[in-house]
């Protein structure tokens, strides 16, 4: 058997649900006569045959065909004016609904002006009030079918959502300089969404955006970015960084070796050979600093230098030439910078005459020994 309703009421203990429908299945039977209590912040609407036909504000309502004038038609005078008449009453809760989430489900994909290309996540809140009930209830639950209060978040955040990454996209901007826009992409998707949901009934009162993240892929690429411009000049970096990947392998260079004589001769080798590389290593790096020295002729590193750097990194000792002070390694039997013989007697720059090893002049035309 049906049940007549005498009382038509609803208190929302929770204040979340935007909309409450009595009877939550079918349609119920109410009498003529019956008490419709609308509480403050409720608008009571009656559907029938899929249309919203009466909205009542708060206060005590009596139903008789004076205020509901579609009852006229429906309800015959052989009943007395007592038959029960079908119809649906909607419970619109039009407070204000503060602190609404809203979020992206999957990353966003953005041309980045400085990234190139990032994907991000953005969350915020928002607050609206349902100014026109009957529009609500009409375009929300009878057209679109939306009963549930998430369903119908899901459909306002699906707006916001669209809106934001429109405009989002129109920005052009760097992710790094988004958090100074804030203010301006939200009063921008805030306009954007205004006429979207004012035609279903709905005033959006605030927009607000929490934060918008990067993916982890787009944080990696972020990281290394920072990092590349905390270290400045990626060139001497790589300098200092294999300079002390070189003093670290002459720590090791000693414990190289193994037990017994063979292991000496092995530790010798691996010494020798690290030394070599060191050496080679030590004068390229020598050499490239020397470019960038201001004044380096031609970008052109002087070959004793790179000689000197090569045999200091290598372990070996080094003696200065006598004719030019080139610095050169212990065994050098000639100076890679003047071609003089190591050991043998300077010569004269200017008449070629030969000198003594500490000679400051020349004896036969007295120029003086660089």
């Amino acid at each position: 058997m049906a049940r007549v309703f005498d009382v038509i009421e609803y208190l929302d203990r929770s204040g979340r649900e935007m909309v409450h429908r009595i009877p939550e299945g079918g349609s119920g039977d109410f009498r003529i006569g019956s008490q419709l209590i609308v509480r403050e912040s409720q608008s009571a609407v009656f559907f029938r045959d899929g249309k919203a036909l009466d909205t009542f504000g708060p206060g005590r309502h009596t139903l008789t065909t004076a205020n509901i004038p579609f009852l006229a038609n429906l309800v015959g005078k052989v009943f007395g004016g007592e038959t029960p008449f079908k119809a649906e009453v909607y419970f619109v809760n039009t407070r204000q609904f503060l602190d609404q989430k809203w979020g992206t489900a999957q990353p966003i994909t953005l041309r980045d002006s400085e990234l190139g290309m990032v994907r991000l996540r953005a969350f915020g809140t928002y607050a609206i009030q349902i100014a026109d009930a009957q529009l609500f209830v009409n375009t929300i639950v009878g057209t679109r079918g939306l009963y549930n209060t998430s369903d119908i978040d899901n459909y306002l955040r699906g707006i916001i959502i669209s809106r934001f990454t429109d405009l989002l996209g129109t920005a052009k901007t760097s992710i790094l300089d988004l958090p100074t826009l804030f203010d301006e992409i939200s009063a921008g998707t805030k306009a954007k969404v205004k006429d979207d949901f004012a035609a279903v009934g709905i005033d959006m009162r605030a927009m607000y955006i929490e934060s918008v993240t990067p993916t982890e892929e787009t944080q990696k690429a972020i990281d290394e970015r920072a990092s590349m411009g905390a270290i400045g000049d990626m060139q001497k970096y790589l300098q200092f960084k294999a300079a002390r990947a070189l003093g670290d392998a002459a720590q090791q260079e000693g414990g190289a070796g193994g037990a017994g004589e063979a292991g000496g001769f092995m530790g010798a080798g691996l010494g020798l050979g690290a030394g070599m590389g060191m050496g080679a290593m030590m004068a390229n790096i020598m050499g490239t600093a020397y470019q960038q020295m201001p004044g380096a002729a031609g970008g052109q590193v002087p070959p004793a230098a790179a000689a000197g750097a090569a045999a200091a990194a290598a372990g070996v000792g080094t003696i200065s030439c006598s004719n030019c002070q080139a610095i050169l390694p212990a065994n050098a039997k000639f100076c890679s910078n003047c071609g003089a013989k190591i050991g043998g007697a300077m010569i004269c720059s200017n008449c070629h005459a030969e000198l003594a090893p500490d000679a400051k002049f020349c004896t036969q035309c007295g120029t003086k020994v660089e």
